[in-house]
């Protein structure tokens, strides 16, 4: 059921725009992780491993960020009904941008030995958590604000930013 036009703010294109932005955004941070996690990780928080090892080792943080997705969307769309879509978008960027720059200042495995993995999954948990309530976020507050004819294309804006910041 459609709601009288009086009552229906018109869509404003700096929404989608910001959606996608976003999206761009928080999938480049992510996608970095796994450039870094082949490339540096390894060495730097796994060097007592083989180096296979320890490369598997990285591509397993990488992956906890892909579980922790589907629980940032559940957690961060229960939010976006109850406290506000711009709320929640606004977190999941600072959230994002918090761990990735964590991420970029922790210390390795030499300097504080165990710590440095265990921080680095923790971390990537919270970087894959931001992501999944970003990208739910950003479907819901585009479908939300589409006139209904355009809905559906409105909310699939959000799959250009993910393959944009990959």
């Amino acid at each position: 059921m459609e709601s009288p036009p009086g009552n229906r703010p018109l869509f404003q294109p700096k929404v989608a725009i910001a959606a996608v932005f976003g999206t761009t955004i928080e999938w480049y941070d992510f996608a970095l992780y796994g450039t870094a996690a082949a490339l540096v990780f390894n060495k730097a928080y796994f060097p007592d491993s083989d180096p296979l090892v320890g490369t598997l080792l990285a591509f397993g943080t990488f992956a906890i960020g892909f579980l922790a997705r589907p629980i940032g969307g559940a957690y961060f769309g229960e939010r976006g009904d109850t406290k506000g879509r711009k709320h929640v978008l606004v977190a999941t960027l600072l959230l994002m941008g918090i761990a990735t720059t964590a991420i970029g200042l922790l210390p390795t495995y030499a300097q504080i030995g165990v710590a440095a993995p265990v921080l680095l999954t923790l971390l990537r948990f919270l970087q894959g958590f931001a992501a999944g309530g970003e990208k739910t976020g950003a479907l819901i507050i585009l479908f939300e604000n589409a006139p209904p004819k355009w809905r559906g294309l409105l909310s699939s804006l959000p799959a250009i930013g993910t393959g944009t910041g990959t």
